[in-house]
């Protein structure tokens, strides 16, 4: 099975969702969700090999760093718990847990500023996710890239 992971990556790979390969949870490449042939994920809550490695705040929730996948640039931090995490596994949509609306976002759903996930990794010791993403338009609030 090819090594699909961007070069110098430590982090362990959860989902690659152009990767139509699956591996099982306790492989020494990471954890992987399994996927349909479509790379989509077939149910909607996660996989529980993955939401017992994740290390959540005393809220339920794990910062989550957006990357951009084609320039390495760090684009943003957002907040994501279990059920943001399954949902954009199965959309390939960046969906977040908004602490200030406490309510779920997908981003850009009002702004047109999308993030299309190519691969997720969860770092070392699971307390932090990083999303490989196609950014359209600014990631940030502020207007910027």
């Amino acid at each position: 099975m090819p090594d699909d992971r961007l070069p110098n990556s430590r982090g362990n790979r959860v989902c690659n969702p152009n990767n139509h390969h699956s591996t099982d949870a306790s492989s020494t490449r990471g954890d992987t969700i399994t996927t349909a042939h479509d790379g989509s994920v077939p149910t909607s809550s996660l996989a529980p090999a993955i939401a017992a490695r994740l290390r959540k705040n005393d809220a339920g929730l794990v910062p989550a760093i957006a990357q951009e996948a084609s320039t390495g640039d760090v684009l943003m931090l957002a907040w994501m718990d279990e059920e943001a995490l399954a949902r954009t596994l199965r959309t390939r949509r960046a969906t977040y847990w908004s602490r200030s609306r406490q309510e779920y976002w997908v981003k850009g759903e009002t702004s047109g500023h999308t993030q299309h996930v190519r691969e997720v990794r969860l770092d070392c010791d699971a307390d932090a996710i990083l999303l490989i993403v196609d950014q359209t338009g600014p990631a940030c609030h502020t207007g910027t890239h």
